[in-house]
């Protein structure tokens, strides 16, 4: 993930009300329809969709995932409240263990004995990093939480030995060195991790031995062949694509990246952050602006696969992605002489409006579930996350954390190719985008139909009427909206239940006919069976 330090402050704005000359009231509200139709199948629903991501920045794992002595904490010193919130987040891949940090990281220093682990300076968070959760560690919470690990590999500052190292460590179940040096440390069976990031935003000029896209791109091909002399095709790799959009790299990074690694790996990555930068339309519009981020991403991926005339796809791991308010004065990263352990960084309190970029965030992934096969929401606990934490205290959820568990638990099956009409939502910088923001899921296995969707509008509720006479025997098991009359609200320790998702009211099916009112900047699920 990028340095917070990069892009300008940003303010909230008051919410947008009607004007004096043409009240809410007396207009029409605005209607938007959409067909759906088993027939018409996009792909699967992926669980990798589902991911997340730790990283050894701020309190994300010290008094994160990991504080000996909480309450609730097990003999490994994991807290139990944050793996039971975990579970209910529905997570399935955690990324791990950078991010930014992975550059500059030695993986040994966090194996062994605890007593015995040499304490470093994180050049990427300006930190002091203790060691005292490394790699044998993680592996025991996610299996505690049940979770997948999606480990990253060092490619700043060291490279193609390392990484076969670590593969070696992890997976080979005795006989060498490095397997058996894990099994002297405690971990009798091997990790058998399968999902590996072949380092991190390689182009970004914050990274820890940044390299150019040919520099990468051949110590990144090196790297993933000489990971499948040790696994063959087990493995499951991620080449850097580049850490953003608005990157003057982006597009040629990916060529030359995909024309050196293609051969060689699975996925390549894609990074993108939003922030309410005091204009909540535009906020809102994230959804839109992902859609043509993944559209320009493929177009690269597939341009490189005709030069190649080949027949191999490779896939999109979305591999960071959130609203992060990145100019937000709170919690900066620290300077000069001050290494601290742990800091508080980058903990936002996301609002209402938050929550509903983030739900229609995950719509998109969804609407592109043919070419995105993997995502991890950036990250999982207090550093711009869905779980927040109070040393020695509760765990709490933002106001993230109901969409992303809601869609993660009901998601399921195919997602479907919507036919959508949608009045227009009029934004200052990108112009004008549907007010209806929605995707489908229909599980063949037990006939449901999950439908989410997402008013855009910051005044006004959508009539949406859904045609879904194509599929038998349907009924209508629940409605639920997430919203509040002030979108500025947030959860905070003292009160993180005032705004949880309720009931829609009006919501109903009839004769293969699904209608409700989405409320101004609402997340809505509507569950069919």
């Amino acid at each position: 993930m990028a340095p917070a330090n990069t892009q300008p402050a940003a303010t909230q704005p008051a919410a947008t009300q009607p004007t004096a000359t043409q009240p809410a009231a007396t207009q029409p509200t605005p209607r938007a329809s959409l067909t759906a139709s088993p027939a018409f199948v996009v792909g699967p629903v992926r669980r990798e969709t589902f991911g997340s991501f730790v990283e050894h920045l701020g309190r994300c794992v010290y008094t994160g995932i990991y504080e000996p002595g909480h309450p609730s904490a097990d003999e490994a010193g994991w807290r139990g409240d944050v793996l039971d919130l975990t579970r209910e987040l529905g997570v399935s891949t955690v990324r791990y263990p950078g991010g930014n940090f992975v550059s500059g990281y030695r993986w040994e220093d966090g194996i062994g004995p605890k007593n015995e682990r040499p304490v470093r300076l994180d050049l990427a968070w300006h930190s002091t990093e203790t060691n005292q959760v490394g790699l044998d560690d993680f592996m025991d919470w996610c299996r505690k939480a049940g979770v997948e690990p999606m480990m990253a590999v060092n490619l700043g500052t060291r490279g193609v030995q390392d990484a076969v190292d670590v593969l070696e460590y992890c997976n080979l179940a005795g006989g060498t060195a490095l397997s058996d040096l894990r099994r002297k440390n405690g971990a009798e069976e091997p990790h058998s991790v399968t999902f590996w990031c072949l380092g991190n935003e390689m182009d970004g000029p914050w990274q820890i031995g940044h390299k150019t896209a040919e520099e990468y791109g051949r110590l990144a091909s090196e790297t993933a062949r000489a990971m499948r002399m040790v696994a063959g095709d087990t493995l499951r790799l991620v080449a850097c694509g580049s850490s953003g959009p608005r990157m003057a790299t982006f597009g040629e990074w990916e060529r030359t990246v995909l024309t050196e690694t293609y051969d060689a790996v699975d996925y390549i990555s894609a990074h993108q952050y939003f922030e309410n930068s005091g204009v909540l339309e535009d906020h809102l519009a994230a959804g839109a602006v992902m859609d043509q981020f993944i559209r320009d991403i493929v177009a690269h991926i597939d341009h490189v696969k005709s030069v190649k005339k080949t027949s191999k796809d490779v896939h999109i791991s979305f591999d960071e992605w959130n609203v992060w308010h990145m100019g937000s004065p709170r919690m900066p990263i620290p300077s000069g002489t001050d290494w601290p352990e742990a800091p508080a960084l980058l903990e936002d309190l996301y609002t209402v409006a938050d929550a509903v970029v983030v739900g229609d965030l995950l719509i998109t992934l969804l609407r592109h579930t043919d070419r995105v096969h993997s995502a991890s929401l950036a990250q999982l606990v207090n550093v711009i996350a869905p779980i927040m934490t109070a040393p020695g205290g509760a765990a709490w959820k933002q106001t993230t954390f109901h969409p992303f568990a809601l869609t993660s638990a009901h998601a399921r099956g195919d997602v479907l190719q919507l036919a959508v009409e949608s009045p227009r939502f009029v934004t200052p910088e990108h112009g004008e985008v549907p007010a209806l923001s929605a995707v489908a899921t229909h599980d063949p296995e037990t006939g449901q139909v999950t439908l989410f969707a997402v008013n855009r509008s910051t005044t006004e509720p959508l009539r949406l009427a859904a045609d879904l006479s194509a599929f038998a025997g349907l009924g209508l098991i629940e409605a639920v909206t997430f919203t509040n009359e002030d979108p500025l609200w947030h959860a905070t320790e003292q009160d993180s239940t005032s705004v949880l998702p309720a009931p829609l009211d009006g919501a109903a099916y009839d004769g293969g006919r699904l209608t409700a009112e989405l409320p101004p900047v609402s997340w809505t699920m509507i569950r069919l069976g």
